[in-house]
Parts: structure tokens; sequence; C-alpha cells
């Protein structure tokens, strides 16, 4: 069985992820989209509730069966091991995702040899759709259709505006 790994930190989930979930799970018999712990990033949402939201967008979603949602926070190229993963799967917007991301596979290839990288772009009408901008559409309650599932627009709304609340 070909495993593959979609991970990221989807605080919130965008169209755009979902997009290379459904482009990666063409590809593979078993993708695991995994959120993953990222120390550089407060989220907005917990991890579980971030499990939740991609659960939420992905039912109903065409050619999605075969797909997991997960969480982890250690390395991926350990998580990837633990799931028989032989790929990650990134999904690149810019030439400047791609260097970061090169970088990265590069060294995930040399702590888990066996473990490639496949690098998805992201269609040209998504690319500019990312979770920082969904959070700063939400911060001006701009509506979140179109960059969000339906299913959870209104759940990343509230919370953005519960969080502003909070300051």
């Amino acid at each position: 069985m070909r495993t593959a790994i979609y991970p990221g930190s989807f605080d919130p989930v965008t169209v755009g992820h979902l997009d290379i979930i459904q482009r990666a799970a063409a590809q593979f018999d078993r993708l695991v989209v995994c959120v993953m712990y990222n120390s550089e990033k407060q989220g907005l949402f917990t991890t579980a509730e971030r499990v939740d939201l991609i659960r939420r967008s992905l039912d109903g979603l065409d050619g999605v069966e075969n797909v997991e949602v997960d969480h982890a926070d250690g390395l991926l190229v350990d998580y990837a091991r633990s799931r028989n993963a032989s790929c990650v799967v990134k999904g690149l917007r810019r030439v400047a995702d791609f260097e970061a991301e090169m970088q990265m596979a590069d060294l995930n290839r040399q702590l888990g040899p066996g473990v490639d990288t496949l690098f998805l772009t992201a269609r040209p009408d998504l690319a500019f759709i990312s979770s920082t901008i969904v959070r700063e559409l939400a911060r001006y309650r701009v509506d979140l259709g179109g960059y969000v599932a339906g299913s959870i627009a209104d759940d990343v709304a509230a919370r953005m505006q519960q969080r502003l609340e909070e300051k």
C-alpha cells in the first residue's frame, strides 16, 4: 500500500489545502493529513480543533475516501515511518515556498532515508490563499466563502471574533 503524509499546521484548513488533499489522494492508496506542531506559530485553533475542522471540510468532498486525519508533535520523518509512509506531500504556492520546502525535503531525506517528498503546485486561482490570509479576512469580518469549506466558515469567523474580544 502506497501511503503519503500531507503535513501542515492547517490553522485553519483552506480550500487550497483541500485541493492539494484531493489531488494527492488520487496519487496514493492512503493519504494521511497530519496536523503538525509548529513552534514558530501561535495557533488560532487547538490541534484537536484543527483535526475536527479538516474532517468536517472533507465530509462530502469527492475523491477523499482514502484520506485519514491525524496529528503529531515530533519529527515528520519519525511520524512517516510510524505510518509506513514513503512520501511526504507538500503544496507550493510560490517560489519562496519552494526554497524553504526544498531545504526541509533535503533534511527529511537525510534523517529518514526512504521517505521522499512530492511537491504539488497550487492551482493559480488558489495560490494566493493561505491560512494567514483567511485569519486576516476573518478579523475584518469578510465572508470566508471561497476561502474555507462552507461547513467550517462560521466556526473560523466566530473563533477570530472571540480571540479579538479577549484582547
